[in-house]
């Protein structure tokens, strides 16, 4: 009988589980360094090693292109993911996601909640932090919250979630001025060095490069005072987005230790570019650069626009800004157990805030695509993603998994040697990076909600072209990826495309007769992995979650135990038991010791009638409960010790897999209680009748 996909993961699980766990002979003895680089949208394809090349080899003198080269260095010398997704189409919602490690459908930040204050949860702070890491966030910010009183009193300051050190802009609306001081477009601009405002310093202090000599002048700090702790740096650029201002002068020659950009801390000079001219300086390759604007060869070249010069400038100095990071491993011998991962927030916009306007077709910055920020379409969602990690990851390779950002924390997790929270969405992707052990299958969903269109560009598709967006979907199936524009029920149908063999999505599968199995798959997997909320309503809040078709079980739960000191409730999935076997419901009676130990419930419950369902939980330490995908109760994070929590939850008739994690620490009384209440069902305890298991599960 034909195992549903649940089922399918279960047993992969449960290979992982008995597979030799033998360190792999590439991968490093010590837990490496990590540093996160995220720019501001920045295209897939304005990256060479992903696009801007094959327009530099195609020579078309009407397709110009800027380039990349440290960055294409690090791709040659890494692994390129050419499949990975951003969480949200604009840059709070994605970062939010990013940070939290769960995706749209879990995040509390959602659409454009820009400045929302970030959920007090694990973060890679402070998932890093527990691990041993120094923590540094530099850069753009945006989800601090409304302070309580002023500021720097704001609930979500970086400082508050994981991180030990913080500089740059807490506010979203920061990010779109790049001379804080000056302001020359959009105004004065405030930086934080953890709770001090520092701006009225910073003189003459181009973003890219200010941010830039903090991270080095931090790493340098770090590595002098305690050379054996690793760290973990979150580096957030707000370049290329927006204003398209220019830097000073160029980039100082050397990089590293002695060169490149450095970190003086004198006001009025913070750093070695305050000096000359703010928004003046083009990068030489482009200062003359000329193209052939209306397609015949005959006619005289024209200069590119001074905004296009302006961008790739932009982009450039991004550019020089990786190289110099990179030096500065090498001189200080950490280039080789350093994992640097650089990506994006979201796809290209269309902003400059200029009197000139700004469009990515000029560069095609949404490379092979269509769809810019704001849209599900690939070229909204895919980002330019390179890992380098010299130590583990072999060169010059390229990977087409699907994945998307909440990867990165159990990712790191791995890498630091702790599991990453349940509550996470992703899945590690060491298994790809060191081409060692078996890759689970990351979850890639998205959704968005935007009031505006997809533009009317001629390169775009004519059915994407002017596309109402509003309520939209997109999740990745195997190579395929639905989307949804414009949703107004649920029941509305999702277009399907191959996104490997068709990544312009020109061709819509959907109406293929064999096909028409997938569109349920894809109707019904968008309600099993996402939860409402995050203060957003969606036209599909409201839908009953299909329950699974599976007959090959038997009554009871499969109970899996697991020893160590946790933290918090771990992703016992990923990990290899100490014990196993069935039980009649979840009841921690089964336990093999006492205290230092985890517990995974994992089954069905057939659910008896359609409706809404109550689950109530409490513990003695912590616990989380997911049914499908979907966190129904998360009592881990700040959860009080013996607190009922309570969550309901729209099911429909039929069996539904549910894992039930639960974590006991040293000292106290053991408990765990799990009630429900529904249709014609007072609260009570979750009876050991509605409890089924499958029959070939691996206990």
């Amino acid at each position: 009988m034909a195992k549903t996909q649940w089922e399918l993961s279960l047993v992969l699980a449960f290979i992982a589980f008995i597979a030799p766990q033998a360190r792999p002979a590439s991968e490093p003895a010590t837990r490496p360094n990590i540093i996160f680089i995220l720019t501001d949208d920045l295209g897939y394809g304005d990256v060479g090693a992903f696009f801007q090349n094959q327009r530099q080899t195609a020579k078309n003198r009407h397709e110009p292109f800027h380039m990349t080269p440290k960055l294409d260095t690090l791709a040659a010398e890494g692994l390129r993911f050419t499949h990975h997704y951003c969480p949200a189409p604009v840059c709070a919602p994605s970062r939010a996601s990013l940070l939290l490690g769960v995706h749209q459908g879990h995040a509390n930040v959602r659409d454009n909640q820009f400045d929302k204050e970030l959920e007090n949860n694990h973060t890679l702070g402070t998932v890093l932090k527990r691990a041993g890491y120094a923590t540094a966030a530099l850069g753009k910010w945006g989800l601090p919250g409304k302070p309580a009183t002023q500021p720097p009193d704001w609930p979500a300051h970086p400082l508050n979630r994981g991180f030990d050190y913080y500089c740059g802009y807490i506010r979203h609306v920061d990010g779109h001025e790049h001379y804080p001081k000056e302001g020359p477009h959009r105004g004065k601009k405030e930086v934080w060095e953890n709770r001090t405002e520092i701006s009225a310093g910073l003189d003459k202090c181009y973003t890219t490069d200010l941010f830039t000599a903090r991270a080095k002048k931090w790493i340098v700090d770090q590595h002098t005072a305690k050379p054996a702790q690793p760290f973990f740096m979150y580096l957030a650029f707000d370049t290329p987005h927006a204003t398209c201002e220019l830097p000073t002068q160029a980039y100082p020659a050397g990089g590293g230790l002695k060169g490149g950009m450095q970190w003086l801390g004198t006001p009025g000079q913070m750093i070695n570019t305050a000096s000359g001219d703010i928004d003046s300086w083009i990068h030489p390759d482009y200062a003359s650069a000329t193209w052939d604007h209306d397609k015949n060869p005959a006619t005289a070249e024209v200069a590119w626009p001074d905004v296009y010069k302006r961008y790739a400038t932009s982009v450039r100095r991004i550019d020089d800004a990786v190289g110099d990071l990179r030096q500065l491993l090498k001189d200080l011998n950490l280039d080789a157990n350093t994992l640097i991962v650089f990506t994006s927030d979201n796809g290209p916009s269309i902003e400059s805030y200029l009197p000139e306007q700004y469009s990515p077709t000029f560069f095609g910055s949404y490379g092979p695509f269509d769809g810019i920020k704001r849209d599900c379409w690939e070229g909204g969602l895919r980002v330019p993603t390179i890992v380098h990690w010299p130590a583990a990851i072999a060169g010059g390779r390229i990977s087409g998994l699907p994945s998307s950002s909440p990867d990165w924390m159990p990712t790191f997790a791995q890498a630091a040697g702790i599991a990453a929270p349940a509550r996470s969405d992703g899945v590690s992707l060491m298994p790809t990076l060191t081409g060692t052990g078996i890759q689970r299958a990351p979850i890639v969903y998205i959704e968005y909600f935007e009031g505006g269109k997809t533009p009317k560009f001629d390169s775009f598709e004519p059915a994407h072209r002017d596309r109402l967006r509003r309520q939209m979907q997109a999740l990745c199936i195997g190579d395929y990826v639905g989307i949804r524009y414009n949703i107004t029920r649920h029941d509305n149908p999702f277009e399907i495309y191959n996104a490997t063999t068709d990544p312009k999505e020109i061709h819509n599968l959907a109406g293929q007769t064999e096909l028409a199995a997938l569109q349920q798959q894809f109707k019904d997997t968008v309600l099993r992995v996402r939860r409402p909320g995050g203060g957003v309503i969606r036209p599909y809040d409201g839908e009953l979650v299909p329950p699974v078709s599976v007959s090959d079980v038997k009554a009871g739960v499969t109970w899996q135990a697991f020893a160590g000191e946790f933290p918090w409730v771990p992703q016992f999935d990923a990990m290899t038991p100490t014990a196993g076997g069935y039980a009649g419901r979840p009841d921690i009676a089964v336990r093999t010791r006492d205290n230092d130990l985890g517990l995974l419930f994992s089954g069905y419950l057939q659910i008896p009638a359609d409706g809404g369902y109550t689950f109530s939980l409490a513990t003695d330490a912590s616990a989380l409960l997911r049914i499908h995908e979907a966190t129904v109760i998360d009592a881990d994070f700040g959860y009080q010790s013996g607190k009922e929590v309570s969550e309901s939850i729209l099911l429909k008739a039929g069996k539904h897999p549910f894992r039930l994690y639960y974590v006991r620490r040293a000292g106290g009384t053991s408990s765990l209680s799990l009630q429900w209440s529904g249709p014609g069902i007072e609260k009570q305890p979750v009876p050991a009748s509605v409890f089924c298991t499958s029959s070939q599960s691996g206990n």
